[in-house]
């Protein structure tokens, strides 16, 4: 398939290129500064775009079978920027005739129990709020499309660099946590489950999450 990662540089971003390729992809990475981007490889392309600007997002788009956002609102924006990225992204996928969307997105909306969703519990990160929240509210733009084949994919709790097993558990919008009660996915892992999504779709417009 021909995959485009916009925010290939990331943590996450970065991971999931190297996923896609690792199974024979062709990959398109998707760059605020391609000469920053130091990636090789023969089935991989950089192409330039800001994401808040539908007509870049449509050329960085055009000609895939999949998206995938792994925008971060790093390098000084704001945590807000994780909502305002959706309308920009969903036109300019559409503008370019991509049906697929991946977003990868945050904990916060999962359910720790009935109607009570990770980021209103009383003991959330303040840190970490305002991004989670920014996260929810995006959410709920991709819910209103009807068009777009999109799929938001939450990680547990933590996420963090690690090995790539292959080995985890998929939910819906419940959080899922281990025996202890802790909520955790590497990386690596969570790009496995990106992967999986696209070559087998079991979540179109829906949200769904990973966690072991």
């Amino acid at each position: 398939m021909k995959i485009a990662v916009f925010g290939a540089a990331g943590r996450i971003g970065s991971r999931i290129v190297t996923e896609a390729l690792n199974r024979g992809h062709d990959v398109t990475a998707v760059v605020r500064h391609p000469e920053n981007y130091k990636v090789e490889h023969a089935h991989l392309k950089v192409a330039k775009a800001d994401m808040f600007k539908t007509q870049e997002v449509e050329t960085g788009a055009f000609d895939n079978d999949a998206v995938v956002c792994a925008y971060n609102y790093t390098h000084g924006a704001a945590p807000s920027s994780i909502t305002e990225v959706a309308v920009p992204l969903i036109n300019g996928l559409k503008q370019a005739h991509v049906k697929r969307l991946i977003i990868v997105g945050g904990a916060g909306s999962l359910e720790v129990s009935p109607g009570l969703q990770l980021v209103d519990t009383p003991d959330f990160p303040a840190a970490y709020k305002a991004p989670a929240l920014a996260h929810r509210e995006a959410l709920k733009i991709y819910r209103q499309e009807k068009e777009l084949e999109w799929t938001y994919v939450s990680p547990a709790a933590e996420i963090v660099p690690g090995e790539r097993t292959g080995k985890f558990r998929t939910g819906t919008i419940q959080l899922i946590t281990d025996a202890n009660g802790h909520s955790l996915i590497s990386m690596e892992d969570y790009a496995v489950a990106i992967i999986d999504e696209i070559e087998n779709p079991r979540h179109i417009r829906e949200q769904f999450t990973v966690g072991y």
